[in-house]
């Protein structure tokens, strides 16, 4: 069936004229038909042109380079922030909801660098499924085998997706055997590469046995050209290539690598597919595969444990907040992951932590940078609410009964330096960047009386989060930093009682964050060490990471 259009992005309104049994069946019925996914890889994999690749065959765009503003097209996902087109990687992560074949996708991007991993466990925190992207000259790579171990630890049932089959790499069977002995995955292939990397011919699909050719189109700015032919005329085609990969695929299917559903759901195994993204091979199957295959919304634990069934009330967390994605929107969009219920645009809800009140009148769905007024939205959709200063994210809002979901874990800083106000008559500018830097998740903020207010200390995964601080300080908010570094490598949690033992140490420093966590913080995990057997057993507790 041929991918169907969302008018404006925009779900039709649907009353609920049968009471409240019609609307859980109603809602649980809209549940059924999403697929929340995020894609996630090493740099280099490929990620954003698989994003574009997806979009293009669910004919949300028109050509390739259309998300990415490639071939002078603008673009609509990553090309709003000067840092990510400047170097040429994915900064931010960003959202995209489309139609395909009688289902709404919500496909959220990542970025791939490891200095970003917060911003991509935040995404990985409102989905449902993911798409591990593996290179096929490079195979596992660390940045792959960390976010996989993230998806794990979640319970997100992963499809891996071998990309680049049209460059010379590794053999297939070997990236099945990296698949099973290095992260521990049992590979179930969907389809096979009929040619090896670097000579790429299409794949043998394995539900019915036949080979489907792939034709690039110029450029690959438009779907590939598919051309669906039997084993035999494969091989009368192909010859001993198309063999080969018959004696491979069967050799598999012999060692036990048929696909099992509750083994994929469970994360103990993956369903593989073969492709080149680039030229739009085999992004199809890989839509056709999430369509059947990937799990719906379902219910979601709440802090007690408890599940959130998705026909209860309206309720939904904040994965992400983001300001300044277009230049004609100077506001701050914070997005909701819909976990249970219908979400209209104007109701009221409740905000979890603080029990107050909180209006929807400016509801929004997102397509990468481009943003529309949304009416209605059900669990799994993505919706941004704007300028909705009092959120944070983690945060829990919900209508009718009361829910809080488990709050979003920060990743434990490594790198650290004291911010100060490049001009002092741009305090106001500064004070407001740095906390609302702090808010987005950019940087961790901390504070400590022995530095005081003006002179905060920026907390970092990586050194590059600082350089897209400075960026936005200056181009945002119009208070360039200047920044020096720390030497401190190492952060704990520590309680307040001993607190004043860590700050009179060399090498040691002890600094809140805004959420009120208490850090202990160490030029290396020698002076960690000789501080801590000093101290009462408990007071040190490591943070998230």
């Amino acid at each position: 069936m041929d991918a169907i259009a969302l008018p404006d992005r925009e779900i039709a309104d649907r009353r609920d004229p049968g009471g409240a049994d019609h609307h859980k069946g109603a809602v649980a019925h809209e549940a059924a038909r999403r697929r929340t996914f995020a894609v996630i890889s090493h740099p280099d994999a490929g990620k954003s042109t698989l994003t574009e690749a997806l979009a293009l065959h669910a004919r949300a765009i028109g050509e390739a380079g259309a998300v990415h503003g490639k071939g002078n097209r603008r673009g609509v996902v990553s090309d709003w922030m000067e840092m990510e087109k400047d170097r040429g990687i994915s900064i931010t992560s960003a959202v995209l909801q489309f139609a395909y074949d009688g289902t709404v996708v919500n496909l959220l991007d990542t970025p791939g660098h490891a200095d970003f991993s917060e911003d991509t466990y935040r995404v990985l925190a409102a989905v449902d499924a993911a798409v591990m992207l593996v290179d096929a000259a490079k195979g596992i790579e660390p940045q792959t085998f960390k976010l996989f171990e993230v998806c794990r630890a979640r319970g997100v049932p992963v499809i891996t997706v071998v990309n680049k089959w049209d460059r010379p790499g590794l053999d297939a069977l070997a990236i099945m055997d990296e698949l099973t002995t290095r992260i521990d995955l049992h590979p179930m292939p969907l389809t096979w590469p009929v040619g090896v990397a670097g000579d790429f011919h299409g794949v043998l699909d394995s539900a019915t046995g036949e080979f489907v050719q792939f034709t690039r189109t110029p450029g690959g700015a438009t779907e590939a050209i598919t051309t669906r032919m039997s084993s035999d005329e494969a091989e009368q085609l192909l010859g001993s290539t198309w063999t080969d990969a018959v004696e491979e695929f069967d050799l598999l299917r012999s060692s036990g690598h048929d696909y099992d559903h509750e083994l994929f759901l469970s994360g103990a195994a993956s369903p593989v597919l073969f492709g080149s993204a680039v030229l739009n091979f085999g992004v199809r199957q890989l839509l056709d595969t999430l369509v059947a295959l990937a799990p719906a919304p379902g219910a979601r634990p709440d802090r007690t444990g408890a599940p959130r069934a998705v026909a209860a009330p309206f309720s939904g967390f904040v994965f992400k907040i983001q300001a300044g994605m277009d230049r004609a929107h100077r506001d701050r969009l914070a997005f909701v992951r819909v976990c249970s219920g219908r979400f209209s645009r104007g109701m009221v809800v409740t905000h979890a932590d603080t029990g107050r009140p909180f209006t929807t009148k400016y509801a929004q769905s997102v397509f990468g940078r481009d943003r529309s007024t949304v009416e209605e939205a059900f669990p799994g959709d993505v919706i941004g609410l704007v300028n909705a200063n009092a959120l944070r994210v983690g945060d829990t809002l919900y209508a009718d009964e009361k829910v809080a979901f488990p709050r979003i874990p920060l990743f434990a800083p490594e790198h650290f330096a004291v911010a100060r106000a490049a001009v002092t008559g741009k305090q106001k500018q500064f004070r407001r960047g740095i906390e609302q830097l702090g808010e987005e998740g950019v940087v961790q903020v901390l504070h400590s009386d022995r530095r005081g207010a003006q002179a905060p200390v920026l907390a970092a995964v990586g050194p590059m989060q600082f350089d897209v601080a400075q960026h936005r300080m200056e181009h945002e908010f119009g208070s360039a930093i200047r920044l020096e570094p720390l030497g401190y490598s190492v952060a704990r949690a520590v309680t307040a009682a001993a607190m004043p033992i860590v700050d009179s140490r060399p090498g040691a420093e002890t600094l809140t964050r805004a959420d009120g966590l208490h850090l202990a913080v160490f030029v290396d995990k020698w002076r960690l060490a000789s501080v801590e057997k000093d101290l009462p057993v408990g007071s040190l507790t490591p943070i998230f990471g």
